[in-house]
């Protein structure tokens, strides 16, 4: 009936998936949960997440070659034996107790091809080093439902997916998106270009992972620098992403040299409040605007 898929990379997926096999196991269904793991180093972290394979109807796989984050999936999507598939990251846990049941009866119903449960953040702030992606996550992720519904593919993320297995395989992540960012954005848009509908629903999970400031900057940067080359090779439109459309217009007018040198000018007051307790968002995408701005394009 569903397979439960879980990508990991340096993280213990085990709290995770033994609460989702608790779940399944009271609904009494048929499923399984695949961790695959992209070559991780941590050995400690790898010794945890083998005892995920002591667990019923649980399996761990750990990858001896680094896949990349859309491979990854496409791997666990072939290991598949059922024909939903739900993918969660490796850092949620579900908001609900009825978390699966509610994905179930949406199953039982046979109405859609795929649904997006959103993602939501804890209510209590996290530490100063933190605020960053708190403040990131709670208003750029954690959409209302009715906001969702209204925009259905610029809100879902591949973070909490319920989709049909026959479907990941006609369109599978893309196989040259390696390094870091954007590899849902491809996937999302692959499905709008062929109509095929997300349904929204209220089955969040919380987003657990969060990072330092200075680590989920630096990983908003390499994503950019992701997004660039995908543009170059022509696999992203230049103005597909709200940031590349106005890098465009920018280039357009021949005001980007302008923004470079106003992103080099600001970059250590911009970069001073990002790291702080109290983080502008609209700072932090002047931040990435004069960075992205900053990248050789074609």
């Amino acid at each position: 009936m569903l397979s439960i898929l879980i990508p990991t990379y340096h993280y213990n997926a085990f709290p995770l998936v033994e609460m989702l096999q608790k779940q399944a196991t009271a609904l009494g269904i048929i499923y399984e949960i695949i961790v695959s793991d992209d070559a991780s180093t941590d050995n400690e972290i790898l010794e945890r997440n083998k005892l995920i394979a002591s667990l019923e109807y649980c399996q761990f796989y750990h990858q001896k070659n680094n896949l990349g984050r859309g491979e990854n999936r496409n791997r666990l999507c072939q290991m598949a034996q059922y024909d939903w598939l739900l993918f969660l990251d490796c850092d949620t846990i579900p908001v609900r107790e009825n978390f699966l049941k509610n994905y179930v009866n949406s199953i039982e119903k046979n109405q859609f091809q795929a649904v997006f449960g959103g993602i939501a953040y804890q209510e209590n702030p996290p530490e100063k080093q933190a605020m960053l992606r708190w403040i990131y996550g709670r208003n750029r992720e954690a959409v209302p439902l009715e906001k969702r519904k209204r925009k259905p593919y610029e809100s879902s993320l591949v973070s909490n997916l319920l989709i049909r297995k026959n479907l990941l395989l006609s369109y599978p992540f893309h196989p040259k998106i390696y390094d870091y960012g954007f590899e849902d954005f491809v996937f999302i848009a692959d499905l709008k270009k062929n109509k095929i509908q997300i349904e929204q629903m209220d089955n969040a999970v919380y987003h657990l992972n969060l990072e330092s400031s200075s680590v989920f900057l630096e990983k908003h940067l390499r994503a950019l620098s992701n997004l660039n080359q995908l543009i170059n090779q022509g696999i992203i439109p230049a103005d597909a992403t709200t940031i590349g459309k106005t890098r465009a217009i920018l280039k357009r007018f021949w005001l980007d040299r302008l923004m470079v040198k106003l992103f080099h000018r600001l970059e250590p007051s911009l970069k001073k409040n990002l790291l702080s307790d109290v983080p502008s968002l609209q700072q932090f995408y002047l931040y990435k605007l004069g960075y992205f701005c900053a990248l050789k394009s074609l």
